[in-house]
């Protein structure tokens, strides 16, 4: 069910740069990851991985889809109840957006593996208490959520795998 607080009706103009903003968050995270490492890809081709793991073509693809379906979210829940009303949603969407901006440096600028494996069980934790809290406000902001948590499911098991195979490497 999607409910909102009576009062919080935004402007067309301040929904407008709430998007802008909430896409910007989103874009800085993403952006942290990438420009922390120009060589992820030969990285993660250098590394031994377990016979299930992705080819490194395929993490743009999805994290841009995922990235845009996160903003909206985010974005979803500050419209409907304004950033006091939704206080600790969107706190915790901030420190997950914050664990997921923190992963790539950990992982492949630091080579900090078993870090990052803390790192993103960590943010696999906070965006699944996100995914709850955000269903409250609206069912739709969590779904845009959920292939976000299969997705980082998935990444901590291949983490877990890739730090696993390369102790000691």
């Amino acid at each position: 069910m999607t409910t909102a607080k009576a009062g919080h009706t935004p402007s067309t103009t301040s929904s407008l740069l709430a998007a802008l903003v909430f896409a910007a968050a989103v874009t800085a995270a993403a952006l942290v990851g990438v420009l922390s490492n120009t060589e992820t890809a030969g990285d993660y081709a250098a590394l031994r991985q377990p016979s299930w793991a992705p080819p490194s073509w395929l993490f743009g693809p999805v994290w841009t889809v995922l990235y845009a379906m996160i903003a909206v979210s985010g974005w979803l829940v500050w419209r409907l109840r304004g950033l006091r009303g939704a206080r600790t949603e969107l706190a915790l969407f901030t420190v997950q957006l914050l664990l997921n901006a923190a992963w790539s440096p950990l992982f492949f600028a630091a080579g900090l593996r078993g870090t990052a494996l803390v790192d993103i069980v960590l943010l696999l934790a906070t965006l699944a208490v996100t995914i709850v809290l955000f269903a409250r406000v609206s069912r739709w902001a969590a779904a845009l959520l959920v292939p976000y948590w299969v997705w980082v499911a998935f990444a901590t098991a291949l983490n877990l795998s890739i730090w696993w195979l390369n102790i000691g490497v």
